[in-house]
């Protein structure tokens, strides 16, 4: 039985309903997109896994001497044992420490510098020459030079670290600065904004995504040098341990400390990526599926 009245009501809620339910399709194909892809990556990482075992328990030589590489099997034995000594993760958190400290020394100066050198005609004369000159030269280069410096190894390393990740992260910040539409700060100005204003609402929410982006650069070369730095003057940390492990050939102690390395730097990049898009919400999104596509 139907009444107008009861129509009135009824009608304009069934494209409501209809929505939610798109909304509803479009949440459970993202959710079994995203397993889906998940389990691909999984089975990659297995793959690569089982043929490394093939590999070293059949002793194959293919060009490469797979017969003296530990096998996972081995490496898992050697990783178990390590978690429970507390020397492990004195070491970790050694080279967290580090790490952080130098690439938030970095963070700050890069990004202050990348702006200040992109918005001021003065400054960049001033200060990109010796910046442009310092630059090409590999941070881990600089470890002489941080020995006869600084009174301790422990600053030492830590300057290594702030080098590797400065650079990028100014480079970046400076790109992306000058990449900013004129237009916006136009805009503001012309609305009464002052050059404070323009910076903290137009300047800086703009460049975030090549914010992020060199942070994202950063933080890898920071890796690679921190390890590198810890070989070389480090008493502890992952890569003394491992370079340590590797004079007294235990190389399944090598390997656990390569895992390390690896596991602790996806992680610190994972990161970041996440807090950059946590931050640049605001910006339009390419649907994945569209992108995946692309690729």
């Amino acid at each position: 039985m139907s009444t107008p009245a009861l129509d009135a009501t009824l009608g304009p809620a069934a494209p409501a309903v209809a929505g939610a339910d798109a909304v509803t399709a479009t949440g459970r194909t993202r959710t079994a997109d995203g397993l889906r892809r998940w389990a691909v990556r999984s089975a990659s990482l297995a793959a690569v896994v089982a043929v490394w075992q093939w590999l070293t328990t059949a002793d194959a030589r293919v060009g490469l001497r797979f017969d003296r590489l530990p096998s996972p099997a081995e490496v898992a034995a050697e990783f178990g044992r390590q978690l429970g000594t507390r020397i492990y993760y004195l070491d970790l958190a050694q080279s967290m420490i580090r790490i952080l400290t130098g690439f938030a020394l970095a963070a700050v100066a890069g990004i202050a510098l990348g702006v200040l050198v992109a918005r001021s005609r003065w400054a960049g004369d001033v200060l990109l020459p010796p910046v442009e000159v310092v630059r090409p030269i590999p941070a881990i280069a600089l470890v002489p030079i941080a020995i006869l410096v600084f009174p301790t190894d422990e600053q030492g390393i830590v300057f290594i670290t702030f080098a590797a990740a400065f650079f990028p992260i100014m480079v970046s910040t400076r790109h992306a600065v000058r990449a900013l539409p004129t237009l916006w700060e136009d805009a503001v100005r012309t609305m009464g904004g002052g050059r404070a204003h323009v910076l903290w609402n137009v300047v800086l929410p703009g460049t975030l995504p090549g914010v992020f982006g060199g942070l994202s650069v950063g933080m890898g070369v920071a890796w690679i040098c921190v390890i590198s730095a810890e070989m070389i003057s480090g008493e502890f940390g992952v890569g003394y341990r491992t370079w340590h492990a590797y004079t007294v050939v235990d190389y399944p102690a090598v390997l656990v400390g390569m895992a390390s390395i690896g596991v602790l730097g996806w992680v610190a990049s994972a990161t970041i990526e996440l807090l950059g898009r946590r931050l640049t919400r605001w910006l339009p999104r390419v649907d994945e599926g569209v992108e995946g596509g692309a690729r």
